[in-house]
């Protein structure tokens, strides 16, 4: 547009000089479009450079929201729009550089007041050419307000289209924050579920071990030192294994009873040698050992946290005397079984909590099983006692 202008500001000179070469205006026309030349090539205070890429609309208000300053070109454009007027009174050819200034208009002021810029420079325009056919002309009567309108429709329209690419680049961007936000929320949930889980199923177990152990070592210290001394031995190994989970977990690895190349039967029967003592009994069925070893390690880590979890709440919860781990593996899922024959609930009302902040198994172990597509269910009764099943798809989703 800036091209157009001296383009169409250099033709209407040469056009005049050469038409009207020796005239007493002839300076006055140069001088005039000189000043024009250097009005619109170096604006005052800033007038283009400071408001390049906002609209009319955007004159009361930026695109924060916040307010704008006084606008510094309006006095600049007024001048520029004067010195034309003159020109095109002294020498009519001057008149199409309007067009140029139509944009220039519709670009820094608020569309009605650009609209009504546009409707003079049109009406000068038009009656400079008419002055130039040097009479009543339709075809140039009706010429400049066609190409202003055609002009102005032309700008109204991509600002309407910037507008609305700029709204939606802002809803993109929007978008694009609240999602990272959302996965950065989902990321610290899960991560914070996890940890849970984990701290739930070897430090907080290991620690509830050790603690029942050493009470019953106090029990019988005096009456029976040699049972005391089997206990306070059974809570240091819980200690020993728990230490080696706890170094496990912070460096991210699986469970301690998995680790050296450990298969799952193995891993449940240890889980069984620790919780097995004089108040409960831990018996370890495997149905089709053959195929054990091919269980994803994944699917093995879930399982022996659910078995885990389960034994701690028949340990704390039950009153059972012998609890039962029954693996299953079949073509498309590995099932895991604990039965009890403890006091039994009824599934739809836990019991509660023995003692402390609790709660966090149950949740735990169906969080385990969901995450690899799996399912927990639980059946039980008052006085019947309680299964838990547990079923993971060997083929589970990442």
């Amino acid at each position: 547009m800036h091209v157009a202008f001296f383009l169409l500001l250099g033709g209407a000179l040469a056009r005049f000089l050469l038409r009207h070469p020796g005239e007493t205006r002839t300076p006055w026309i140069i001088a005039l479009s000189v000043a024009l030349a250097v009005l619109y090539a170096v604006p005052s205070a800033g007038a283009v450079r400071g408001h390049a890429g906002l609209s009319g609309r955007d004159t009361a208000r930026n695109r924060t929201g916040g307010p704008l300053p006084a606008v510094p070109g309006l006095g600049w454009l007024a001048t520029v729009v004067a010195v034309w007027v003159v020109l095109v009174l002294l020498a009519p050819s001057f008149a199409w550089c309007a067009v140029p200034l139509f944009y220039t208009g519709l670009r820094m002021l608020p569309t009605r007041a650009a609209l009504v810029l546009v409707v003079v420079l049109t009406a000068f325009v038009a009656a400079a050419q008419l002055r130039l056919a040097g009479g009543f002309d339709p075809n140039l009567l009706l010429a400049p307000p066609a190409v202003a309108a055609i002009a102005t429709a032309v700008f109204l329209q991509m600002e309407r289209q910037t507008a609305r690419q700029r709204a939606l680049i802002d809803d993109l961007i929007r978008t694009r924050r609240e999602l990272a936000a959302a996965e950065r929320r989902a990321g610290t949930l899960g991560e914070r579920q996890r940890l849970s889980m984990e701290i739930h199923d070897t430090l907080a177990q290991g620690l509830s071990s050790q603690q029942m152990l050493l009470q019953a070592a106090d029990r019988v210290w005096e009456s029976d030192p040699g049972k005391a001394r089997a206990h306070v031995r059974t809570a240091e190994a819980v200690t020993e294994h728990n230490l080696d989970e706890a170094r496990r977990f912070v460096h991210d690895l699986g469970p301690a009873d998995l680790a050296r190349g450990a298969g799952i039967e193995q891993a449940l029967r240890a889980l069984a040698r620790r919780e097995s003592g004089e108040r409960l009994t831990v018996r370890v069925h495997v149905e089709d050992a053959g195929r054990v070893p091919h269980v994803p390690e994944r699917v093995r880590s879930a399982l022996l946290r659910i078995a885990q979890g389960a034994l701690a709440n028949v340990r704390e919860h039950s009153g059972a005397r012998t609890a039962t781990l029954t693996l299953t593996l079949l073509d498309d899922q590995v099932v895991l079984d604990v039965a009890d024959d403890g006091r039994g609930f009824t599934p739809g009302e836990p019991p509660a909590p023995t003692s402390g902040v609790r709660g966090h198994g149950m949740p735990a172990m169906r969080a385990r099983a969901s995450q690899l597509g799996g399912t927990l269910t639980i059946e039980s009764a008052p006085g019947e006692g309680t299964v838990l099943s547990a079923a993971i798809p060997l083929e589970s989703p990442r």
